[in-house]
C-alpha cells in the first residue's frame, strides 16, 4: 500500500464514488476500478437472487465487498496510524455517523411492519433481531436463532444485516 493514501466517499450526482489519493496535497483521485469491482459484485448478487440455478456464485459478490470495504477500512487505518491519529472510538463513532441514519431507517419501518403483520411471539424475535441490528450483532442474534442457512431464515427481514457485525468487528 502506498504511504499517504485515504479513501473519501464523493459525492457526485446523487452516486456515491470510492476515491483513493495522496493525502499530501489534499486532492483524492477516483478510482474507477474500484467502482468497476462495485458493479461487478453488486450485479453478480443480483443475478443470483434472481435466478440462483443460473447464477449460483453470487455469493462472491459478497466477498468482493469485504475486499473492497478492508482495502478502504484499512488505508484509513494505514494513515491514521502512520500519523499517531487513530483511536478506535473515533472509528466507531465515524462509522456510526455514516451508517445508522440508514440503517434507523430500516430498522424503523420494519418494526412497523412487524407490529402490523407478526403475531406476538414473531414480534418479540423481531425485536431481538432489531436490537442486534443496532448494535451491529445481528450475525450473532440470526446465529443463536436458527442460522443463515436454515429454512427459517429467508422469513428474517433483517437477515442482510449480519454483515455489519462481521465488518464491525474485523476493520
Amino acid at each position: 500500500m502506498n504511504r499517504g493514501m485515504e479513501r473519501l466517499e464523493v459525492a457526485d450526482e446523487g452516486k456515491t464514488k470510492a476515491a483513493i489519493g495522496p493525502a499530501s496535497n489534499g486532492k483524492f483521485s477516483y478510482r474507477s476500478d474500484i467502482d468497476g469491482l462495485r458493479a461487478i459484485a453488486v450485479l453478480s448478487v443480483i443475478a443470483f437472487h434472481t435466478a440462483p440455478e443460473k447464477f449460483p456464485g453470487g455469493f462472491v459478490g459478497v466477498d468482493i465487498f469485504f475486499v473492497i470495504s478492508g482495502f478502504l477500512i484499512s488505508s484509513i487505518i494505514y494513515k491514521e496510524l502512520e500519523s499517531n491519529a487513530f483511536s478506535i472510538v473515533d472509528f466507531y463513532i465515524r462509522r456510526i455517523r455514516r451508517i445508522y441514519p440508514a440503517l434507523f431507517l430500516v430498522l424503523s419501518a420494519v418494526c412497523v411492519a412487524g407490529w402490523i403483520f407478526l403475531l406476538p411471539t414473531d414480534f418479540v424475535t423481531l425485536g431481538r433481531q432489531i436490537l442486534g441490528g443496532s448494535t451491529f450483532a445481528a450475525n450473532f442474534v440470526l446465529w443463536w436463532q436458527s442460522g443463515y442457512f436454515s429454512p427459517e431464515a429467508a422469513l428474517k427481514p433483517l437477515l442482510h444485516l449480519w454483515s455489519l457485525g462481521v465488518r464491525s468487528s474485523t476493520t
